[in-house]
């Protein structure tokens, strides 16, 4: 990711793609977590899956592509891998969910799913320290939403599911607030809102 720290940034090749990665990360996460949340009870609580495909998936997958072309070998990884995770999650809920023998095996999939990319997200959170605080905030709300929603699922449990879709609603702001400074301070010579800066100086 690029949405960079407060210094005045050198103007980028091409379009810095990681705004437009979090927005579709955001909206995505959003409409999840307020189904977990229990927010949508007069909805379906599947008006997350067609965007899963399209924006948190797709768009998100390009905004990864669009990063390797800046060889943002950080941005590239994250937009990549979490829009092929929306991808997979929407394929699993229309493939393979409603086939599945119980609800308590449709459970442990989402449980199983959620502890591996847990994984993924503790390293690139970890070096999302070398970022700026913006960014290591989204990877750590994404982090526990991870958590939380793993130990629900497994367990059954719809109060710990509805307290993961509270910390995955968070997460969504959080993820918002970071595109939308990168959006903002894109557009300007010198930063405008503040996304901090890096906790440690390991690349430097």
């Amino acid at each position: 990711m690029s949405v960079n720290d407060d210094r005045p940034a050198a103007v980028a090749p091409v379009a810095d793609p990681a705004p437009l990665g979090l927005a579709a990360f955001a909206l995505t996460t959003f409409l999840l977590s307020a189904a977990n949340a229990g927010w949508m009870g007069s909805a379906t609580g599947d008006a997350w899956l067609g965007y899963a495909l399209g924006y948190g998936g797709l768009v998100q997958l390009l905004a990864g592509m669009w990063e390797f072309r800046n060889r943002n070998v950080f941005g590239a990884t994250a937009f990549s891998t979490y829009g092929g995770f929306w991808i997979g999650l929407g394929l699993w809920a229309l493939l393979v969910a409603p086939h599945a023998k119980s609800a308590s095996a449709a459970e442990h999939d989402v449980a199983w799913i959620l502890l591996a990319f847990f994984i993924f997200n503790t390293y690139m959170m970890i070096w999302a320290t070398q970022i700026n605080a913006a960014v290591f905030a989204v990877f750590l709300t994404l982090g526990l939403t991870e958590l939380i929603l793993f130990i629900g699922n497994f367990a059954g449990n719809t109060s710990i599911v509805k307290i993961g879709g509270y910390v995955g609603l968070i997460t969504a702001l959080t993820a918002w607030y970071t595109s939308a400074a990168g959006v903002i301070n894109g557009m300007r010579a010198t930063p405008y809102v503040p996304v901090g800066k890096p906790f440690s100086n390991l690349l430097r």
